[in-house]
């Protein structure tokens, strides 16, 4: 009796936990406080308003100052949300098997790529490689590969890949490989067992010459006879299918592996494109994957992955599906979303992608109000709620992610069908785009898609594991991580100006916190005005004299003063707790200011004119190919320019305003006219000025010293010179 009470616990005992985050009390004090002073540094520049004798010249760059401080506090309240009610999860994937290993559900894996040559097919297979080796049944997992470059070297690579993968599974299930991406496991495994020895070289050999033959037909510029006859799926390729006009292909392989077992499902997937069909980027290509793949296995999970973010963890599944499988509280769940973690980060996180404290505390706090963001990849989805599917609490325990297809169809039947689905016009006075699959029209599909699938009811988890799920590409240069960036807070700020604001489309049906928490990052364009007056404004008027902050010796001096080294000590230790040194730290804030400055300025002047109508939503792919010298550099911690860019003139211009004038401001009064009372009533903005000087010595040494090819080219010194110097001459008057 006992022993089946003590069962009946076991099979009651939840397949997950949250836990809160700490320090969560002392986090509301100190945040009570930071308020004070902010709302005293307002009541400042309200009561101090009117200028003093000989400064009427002031008086609109105070108003200005206002509005930018107004801005930085109503921000800063709204960031208070992802901080409120931080909430970490964790998986039991051991009750997960003793209670469902015979109830498991399919689960159906995109994977998306767009262009053989920014992100190349050998990058595209690892990725599929490391999704087909899960540790799971193979049975119930099919990948899918969505080529929206419609290239028959993809396709190519793909059934290479296949073809390698009956040797590439059984060896990484025999040995228990991670990371289960080829080129990712031999660049880093220790040889030091003999009995995996011979074994290892025999597959590395395998892949490398899978490898050399992709690349052989790449390089060529075409596949042989041989191999087209080899696969009957060539025969969708003719001198009319080009990228942008093609039919729909659908190539489904089912395959056994060197011991017999069988194999995942991989299919191969370009939709039909033809000229004058909107195709709607990534969205357009995920939803003719949810339609495919309904039609092929019908996952009831369903994994979206970037072509450049391979897996990193066999057991990702099973984890994700702890959520989704809890007898309790598993039916409420749309989606578990992963972090964004790179594998080619530097020592010190040159570019801050990694960002410790957006992917360790930020986004476990909004996951605090059950709407952790859906972020693109990295994320299992419940497929009715991808599909349109409302939230209903009738749901009971995990009926709802039992596999329903039955299909005995044969794979020339089910190809046929699929690429029908798969059709430009299929979507034609339909749903899909609107309240089916992905939303179209903005350049962050995933996140107002996530959004939607909020307010139909469902909930969504966010899940850091301690080992990686995903890892990924990221960019090596500061002009495509400025491009990257550019497009992300774009289509951000474009919601937030669309029927889809948090605020508006999200009332009464999501909490309030989740509404701020989606703002923290909805509103990252429009942070770039009163960054962009901070870094102009101040500095200008120290070179003219110009106070805009009270004096040390004054008691309005305090809240400036405390605000300040409270928000940046705070933050210091917020990112040395999320495992960041104090150097990545430092290249974190430098980065903020780079990006605010240009790639936030730049997207929100595009919202303003696609919001105009003047232009339309694009869609910008970053390329994942980089020279030797630039990975050198990269690995150096050299930042690299190398381009003409205005983004890059923004950035001169502003650093060379900033030396100018803490030159001429603070150092000429100090030592040349030494008017050292003068520098009383303007320490506050020769800090300022000091402290963007510091941020940009990297640009100084682009804009001088380099001889490399990274260096800030010529034409960029002469523009930024120049513009510095005729805001420098013109008094401000502000």
């Amino acid at each position: 009796m006992q022993m089946a009470r003590d069962q009946d616990v076991k099979d009651h005992e939840p397949l997950f936990v949250t836990k809160e985050g700490k320090v969560r009390v002392a986090y509301r004090v100190f945040s009570a406080t930071i308020m004070v002073g902010i709302c005293l540094i307002w009541l400042y520049r309200i009561v101090q308003y009117f200028p003093r004798d000989g400064e009427e010249g002031r008086s609109w760059a105070w108003i200005g100052m206002f509005m930018a401080e107004l801005w930085f506090g109503f921000y800063w309240i709204i960031s208070q949300s992802v901080h409120w009610n931080v909430l970490y999860s964790f998986p039991f994937k051991d009750r997960l098997s003793q209670r469902y290993e015979h109830k498991l559900p399919s689960v159906d894996i995109f994977v998306c790529t767009a262009d053989p040559v920014i992100e190349p097919p050998t990058m595209v297979i690892n990725t599929i490689l490391s999704a087909i080796s899960y540790n799971y049944p193979p049975e119930k997992l099919s990948v899918y590969l969505s080529d929206d470059g419609g290239s028959e070297f993809t396709f190519y690579a793909l059934f290479e890949a296949s073809d390698f993968s009956k040797y590439w599974i059984p060896f990484c299930k025999k040995f228990n490989v991670e990371p289960r991406n080829p080129e990712a496991y031999f660049a880093h495994v220790i040889n030091d067992n003999a009995d995996l020895s011979q074994e290892l070289l025999d597959i590395k050999k395998k892949y490398e010459d899978m490898k050399n033959r992709i690349e052989s037909a790449i390089t060529k510029g075409r596949i042989s006879k041989e191999i087209r006859d080899k696969y009957k799926g060539f025969s969708e390729w003719n001198v009319e299918v080009t990228k942008q006009n093609h039919q729909s292909i659908v190539q489904d392989r089912n395959a056994v592996d060197k011991e017999g077992c069988q194999l995942p499902t991989l299919v191969y997937i370009a939709r039909e494109k033809r000229p004058g069909w909107p195709h709607n980027f990534k969205a357009g290509a995920i939803n003719a994957l949810i339609r495919v793949s309904s039609e092929i296995s019908n996952g009831s999970i369903i994994l979206k992955l970037d072509c450049d973010m391979y897996s990193n963890n066999a057991d990702a599944i099973r984890e994700a599906l702890c959520f989704f499988m809890d007898e309790k509280r598993g039916h409420e769940f749309a989606f578990v979303q992963h972090p964004h973690w790179f594998y080619n980060i530097t020592k010190n996180d040159l570019y801050s992608y990694y960002n410790h404290v957006i992917h360790k505390l930020e986004l476990a706090g909004i996951c605090g109000y059950d709407a952790a963001l859906y972020s693109g990849t990295g994320c299992f989805h419940r497929r009715e709620s991808l599909s349109g599917g409302k939230y209903s609490k009738d749901y009971i325990g995990n009926k709802d992610i039992e596999n329903k297809k039955n299909d005995q169809r044969s794979v020339h039947e089910l190809e046929e069908a699929s690429k029908v689905l798969a059709n430009c016009s299929y979507e034609k006075n339909t749903q899909w785009g609107k309240e089916m699959g992905l939303v179209y029209g903005c350049a962050v599909e995933d996140i107002v898609t996530g959004l939607t699938i909020q307010c139909r009811g469902w909930k969504s988890m966010y899940y850091n594991p301690e080992r990686k799920a995903f890892l990924g590409v990221a960019p090596t240069t500061l002009d495509i991580a400025l491009v990257q960036i550019k497009r992300w807070s774009e289509g951000m700020f474009q919601i937030f100006l669309s029927k889809y604001c948090p605020f508006i489309y999200g009332y009464g049906k999501m909490k309030l916190g989740a509404q701020m928490s989606y703002c923290v990052f909805l509103l990252w364009a429009p942070m770039s005005l009163p960054t962009l007056y901070y870094v102009i404004v101040p500095p200008l008027c120290l070179l003219h004299g110009i106070s805009l902050f009270p004096k040390a010796s004054s008691l309005w001096f305090i809240p400036f003063a405390y605000v300040f080294i409270a928000k940046n000590v705070y933050s210091l230790f917020e990112a040395l707790s999320c495992g960041s040194t104090p150097k990545i730290w430092w290249n974190s804030q430098r980065m903020l200011i780079i990006k605010r400055t240009t790639a936030f300025f730049f997207a929100f002047i595009d919202v303003i004119i696609k919001q105009l109508g003047l232009s339309q939503t694009t869609f910008a792919i970053t390329t994942k190919v980089v020279t030797e010298d630039v990975s050198k550099r990269y690995e150096q911690e050299i930042m690299e320019f190398g381009s003409s860019s205005v983004m890059f003139t923004i950035l001169g211009t502003l650093a060379m305003l900033n030396l100018f004038c803490f030159v001429g401001g603070a150092t000429l009064k100090m030592v040349v006219l030494r008017e050292f009372g003068a520098l009383e009533n303007l320490i506050s903005q020769v800090f300022l000025c000091g402290m963007m000087v510091l941020i940009n010595l990297p640009v100084y040494e682009a804009l001088f010293f380099r001889k490399d090819n990274g260096y800030l080219p010529f034409s960029v010194m002469f523009k930024s010179i120049v513009l510095a110097s005729m805001a420098c001459l013109i008094i401000p008057m502000i």
